[in-house]
Order: C-alpha cells, then structure tokens, then sequence
C-alpha cells in the first residue's frame, strides 16, 4: 500500500494560529484590566488595625461596584484612598476600616462606647476584650473621646475593629463616600482565614 505524502503545514495556516493565540492572550489581558478598575480587585492587608476580623497578610477581594447602585451600610468594611500632603508631595494610601457612622448622623466616643444621635451603638464585629468595660480606657481603645462631629451628606464615618492599633476617622474625620475604592467581601488567603466579611 503506498503512503500518502504529509502536506507540510502551510506558513499562512502558522501565522493563522499565531493571530489566533495573540487575539486570545490580548483579550484576556484586557477583560482582566476592566475586571480590576471597574468590578473586583484584591487587597493585601499589611497592618493590625482590623484585626480581628482581618489579620496582617490575608488578602480580601473588594467589590468596586457595590457602592456605584447603592449607599455604604453600617458595619460595611471598605477600602478606601486616604489622600495626604505634605506640599509637594501627595500621597495615596489604600486603607481598610468599618463603616461606623452614615451621612447625617452625630457620632461621638465616650468612654470608648460609640454613640450615634446620642445612642450607644451595638457593635458585635468588635473582639470581646474592646466591648468590656476596662479600667484603662486608653488601652481598651486608644481614643476613648471623640467630641460630637456631624456627618457630612456625603461621607462616613470609619474606625478600624481593633480600636487602639488604628488609625481612623477618630483621628482624621469623615471620609468622602467617593474616596471609598469599594466594600471588602471575602478573604481570599490563607486558605484558614477564608471567610466572607
């Protein structure tokens, strides 16, 4: 029986499927690029100011869109641009806190217990040891007064779950709800702390 010869691929069937892999590695590229501005991205925790809801070194994916349709919640977690200047420089910082107080509100900090329009708020996200009276409010909480401040329309008010290791809204004010990069949803690493928020 007499083989057939192999016709040899041709060089335009090569470049054909070269096209191809290029179309499809470019479009990957760019689907993943309008994912992480416009819809999710993921964020590495670096500092205790959450914990113990989040813990240095996990990482949480964050909806970017949550706030595009609808208002921040009480008790949301949320990333956020803190923007500061010393002149010449501005710099950008993505930080991590809870969703204390909402637009309108008068919140204020006695003794450690927040309060919102002169009612003490419930804040079950808060490890135990920071929701028992303690006799040294300073280390309980690092800022146990806060003067009354009221919400502007268009901001909240965010302090970090663990409350002496943080630096908030109790420190610097409101943040501008436009500042928020998105709501925290889920951690994604390590496997053990995978949970969502």
């Amino acid at each position: 029986m007499d083989e057939q010869p192999v016709e040899p691929k041709s060089r335009a069937d090569g470049w054909r499927h070269l096209r191809e892999w290029a179309l499809v590695l470019v479009s990957a590229v760019v689907i993943a690029t309008v994912l992480r501005t416009f819809v999710v991205q993921q964020f590495y925790i670096a500092g205790p100011s959450m914990e113990t809801t989040l813990f240095g070194d996990d990482r949480v994916l964050v909806n970017k869109m949550s706030y595009r349709f609808g208002e921040p919640s009480r008790g949301d977690v949320v990333v956020f641009d803190r923007i500061t200047s010393n002149g010449d420089t501005v710099q950008h910082d993505d930080l991590i806190k809870r969703v204390i107080g909402l637009p309108g509100e008068v919140l204020d900090v006695r003794n450690c217990v927040v309060y919102i329009n002169d009612v003490a708020l419930d804040e079950p996200w808060l490890p135990i040891e920071f929701r028992e009276p303690a006799s040294d409010a300073d280390t309980r909480c690092g800022t146990p007064t806060v003067e009354a401040t009221t919400i502007g329309a268009n901001e909240v008010y965010l302090i970090g779950d663990n409350r002496p290791m943080s630096f908030d809204s109790r420190m610097f004010g409101p943040v501008s709800i436009d500042l928020i990069v998105g709501r925290a949803v889920v951690v994604i690493w390590p496997p053990r702390n995978i949970s969502s928020l």
